[in-house]
């Protein structure tokens, strides 16, 4: 498989992606505290029939860290500037319509693209999330207790950069095999090194603080704006049976946010793409077959 390698300036960061393949386009999206590297395990076998582009969030690996002053609203790492970033990305790639697939905030930058851009999203798959909005107006104990990062990434700067940069690396390995993931190991040692090299460049841990505080303030203003409304376009929700969001009943949460959802479960924790990437894979697969 050959890689291209890109570097695409958007209206407010450079985003990082790389692309292979050809065939109807698919945008991955990675999550916190990780980077496109993440789908490395399934880019390849996605690419055999796709054109595929996995892209970094803005603020996220080898992507620009917009500069942002303490008192304002976050709006520069809002997962609507994430989105717009995206649909820039593929624009220039020369994708107008596509789908789009998205793990943790990448599910939730996918999420606000499929509303801000009906016309672009073709279809998306959220990959072991409930919507923001749902989660934040049914925080309880247990939530809290395994989401404990949205609350301490929250808070005003420098508190949590400082406290994290004692020990990013500790911090980042910490949080890679806590409670969320599957356990030690299930990152492949390529992966690993690209989400600690990341995660120590400048700037790093001040735009993952950014993103929660942008979630926790001007991401809600604008989920609220859209409350009620549904997606027109098929969304496939996946999600691990050992982590959080299967305790919830999935399918019925997002019934609630789209017309069309599917779904199924996979043996796995959070990180489920590289906890069980041919089981993940299998279910893209078939539905990436079911709606071209």
């Amino acid at each position: 498989m050959t890689l291209e390698h890109h570097r695409v300036p958007t209206a407010g960061a450079t985003i990082s992606a790389v692309s292979a393949g050809s065939g109807p386009p698919v945008l991955l999206l990675h999550g916190y505290p990780q980077s496109r590297a993440m789908w490395d395990g399934v880019l390849g076998e996605l690419a055999a029939e796709h054109t595929v582009v996995a892209a970094d969030l803005r603020g996220y690996g080898d992507s620009t860290r917009p500069a942002t002053a303490p008192g304002t609203d976050h709006a520069e790492h809002s997962f609507r500037a994430m989105a717009a970033d995206q649909v820039q990305v593929m624009a220039a790639l020369g994708h107008e319509r596509f789908t789009v697939i998205g793990h943790d905030r990448g599910a939730r930058t996918a999420h606000r693209m499929a509303l801000d851009h009906p016309d672009v999203v073709q279809r998306l798959a959220v990959l072991d999330v409930l919507p923001t909005r749902h989660v934040l107006a049914t925080v309880d104990r247990t939530v809290a207790q395994a989401y404990y990062h949205w609350f301490f990434l929250t808070q005003p700067e420098p508190l949590p950069e400082t406290l994290i940069g004692a020990d990013p690396l500790a911090f980042l390995r910490l949080t890679l095999g806590g409670a969320l993931a599957g356990g030690s190991g299930v990152f492949s040692p390529e992966a690993m090194a690209e989400y600690e090299r990341c995660f120590q460049l400048p700037g790093a841990v001040h735009s993952v603080c950014e993103d929660y505080r942008a979630a926790a303030s001007i991401d809600q203003v604008h989920d609220e704006a859209d409350a009620g409304r549904l997606l027109g376009q098929p969304l496939l929700a996946l999600w691990g049976t050992r982590g959080l969001v299967g305790r919830s009943d999935v399918l019925d949460v997002w019934r609630g946010y789209a017309a069309d959802v599917t779904g199924a479960s996979v043996d796995a924790g959070h990180f489920l793409v590289e906890e069980r990437p041919v089981e993940t894979l299998a279910l893209l697969q078939e539905w990436l077959g079911s709606t071209s």
